[in-house]
């Protein structure tokens, strides 16, 4: 955001300066002809550095006018809730790891305590900030505006790893659900066409349109979910509820058991980076965010509670694709193929809802200018098409991995990645708390840094369980963004791309970082 001010003290302030349309009608009507001149030059504003405060007045990001204000084309709030429930969860799909890795009654107690300490957390940190910063950028332009842009592109090329190997696991956990029912996608040949069948098909879904994304993503969430109730309904005369308590502290995996939970309920700020494209986002995107907390909790809860409480505990059993195999033991063949259809179309929708969001972001951080001018050309459907080919192109390369590999490397960049988040969020309460933010956590400055406590910690018990080799790999990716910043502004200062920055937003790092 920008402040700028109206003073009229002479005309070099009055060109540095916003007049609100009112002042302008006002104008017109009462035929001032050397106050309608002062107001046309004082349409080629000039940026004026956060930390200039001075009196001036903060606008929002948002009321800046949009190259692509069409609100029809723009997404509305029952879409925007499944696209957070999908990029965050997309239904109890993978949950079966929690079991295995700690008993029934952890596995419960995780999926009830867990959000408490990070999704909420992470939710309303998404809500502030997402509203006060309603674009493309997303978490890359909280970063940029706190910190400056070497760690706007940090924050960006980490976020945007981890999403693209979240997404590889898609077609892996699709084809996990489906191997049982067909024994050919295990491996060999046939599993890697049908990876990269499914990769193609639900790219080209993401190139038509966010509009058709939303929709798809409402009408994926029901039919996913289906199965469950039914499977509910079923289960209620063999519920035993003794069984939710079955628990062995001494044999719990608690590395499988953290990122398993991690996974399940991360990505809250996903979200962020479709902003520009939300309808109203001052309203919208705090609601949606509520109403997809409530979602995913419970379609983790409702499940879990089934499958521990009717069915007899084995927990070597309890993996990727164990839901269905309740389903067969609970309803008969019927309901596992019914259940092993809503696996499928729950992945399909969790790949559609992460793309996108990783298309975007790539789309925001070139308008932006941290990235080469050409990644910000939208096709005719208004989708960024270079940002979806990239994705795509690393959802095929890192297909390869396991589940667990995917899902403990993704968690380590997601981490440093959310460490930034929680620095920016807290650097801009502390050095700007009169900034409008249309959504804003109650509390004040300390009660910002407290709500950051309980995540932060929890970053650190998920790092210090990571392996070896996925700290490795994950320091190395680190790596390479350092370096790639400083490439690519080689690249901009030798002009041999081209960059721009769009003239629909406020230029936030004009004057340089708040940091120093």
């Amino acid at each position: 955001m920008v402040p700028t001010t109206t003073t009229t003290s002479s005309s070099e302030t009055l060109q540095n300066s916003s007049i609100s349309v009112a002042d302008k009608k006002t104008s017109q009507q009462n035929g001032d002809n050397n106050n309608q001149k002062l107001r046309v030059s004082a349409q080629r504003e000039a940026a004026i550095p956060m930390g200039d405060y001075n009196g001036a007045e903060y606008i929002g990001i948002n009321e800046v006018p949009s190259p692509r204000a069409n609100n029809s084309n723009k997404v509305s709030l029952l879409p925007l809730i499944f696209l957070i429930f999908y990029e965050v969860s997309g239904g109890p799909f993978g949950v079966e790891d929690t079991v295995q890795a700690a008993g029934p009654l952890f596995a419960l107690l995780g999926f009830l305590i867990f959000p408490l300490i990070w999704s909420v957390p992470e939710a309303l940190i998404t809500a502030e900030m997402g509203t006060m910063f309603p674009e493309n950028g997303g978490y890359v332009v909280w970063v940029s505006s706190a910190l400056g842009p070497y760690w706007g592109f940090q924050q960006g090329w980490m976020k945007w790893l981890s999403g693209v190997i979240d997404n590889a696991l898609y077609p892996v956990m699709f084809l996990d659900y489906l191997k049982s029912a067909i024994p050919a996608l295990g491996g060999g040949l046939p599993r890697i066409v049908a990876v990269l069948a499914l990769t193609v098909v639900l790219t080209y879904m993401n190139y038509r349109g966010l509009t058709i994304v939303g929709w798809v993503a409402v009408s994926l969430g029901i039919l996913s979910m289906l199965p469950f109730v039914v499977m509910g309904l079923i289960s209620i005369p063999k519920i035993r509820p003794e069984r939710w308590l079955v628990a062995d502290v001494h044999s719990i995996d608690w590395n499988l058991y953290l990122n398993t939970l991690f996974w399940n309920l991360n990505y809250w700020d996903s979200i962020s980076t479709l902003a520009g494209e939300v309808r109203n986002p001052k309203k919208t995107l705090p609601k949606a965010l509520f109403y997809a907390v409530l979602l995913v909790v419970l379609s983790y809860l409702f499940p879990l509670l089934i499958g521990t409480g009717a069915v007899p505990l084995e927990r070597e059993l309890w993996t990727d694709g164990y839901f269905s195999d309740i389903a067969k033991i609970l309803g008969g063949v019927w309901l596992r193929f019914w259940l092993q259809g809503a696996a499928a179309v729950s992945n399909m929708g969790m790949f559609v809802a992460e793309m996108s969001s990783d298309s975007f972001q790539l789309l925001g951080m070139a308008e932006r200018g941290m990235l080469p001018e050409f990644f910000a050309k939208r096709s005719r459907h208004g989708t960024p098409i270079l940002g979806i080919i990239f994705s795509a192109s690393g959802v095929l390369l890192l297909s390869w991995l396991s589940f667990q590999e995917i899902v403990a490397a993704e968690n380590f960049l997601y981490c440093f990645g959310m460490i930034l988040e929680f620095i920016a969020f807290v650097w801009l309460r502390i050095k700007y708390p009169n900034a409008p933010r249309p959504f804003k956590i109650p509390g004040g400055i300390i009660g910002a840094i407290l709500l950051c406590v309980p995540p932060a910690i929890l970053i650190g018990v998920v790092l210090a369980f990571s392996t070896i080799k996925i700290m490795i790999v994950s320091l190395a990716a680190v790596a390479i963004g350092m370096v790639l910043q400083p490439c690519i502004k080689l690249i901009e200062r030798k002009r041999w791309l081209k960059f721009s920055t769009s003239s629909d937003l406020p230029d936030i790092t004009a004057h340089g970082p708040l940091i120093r």
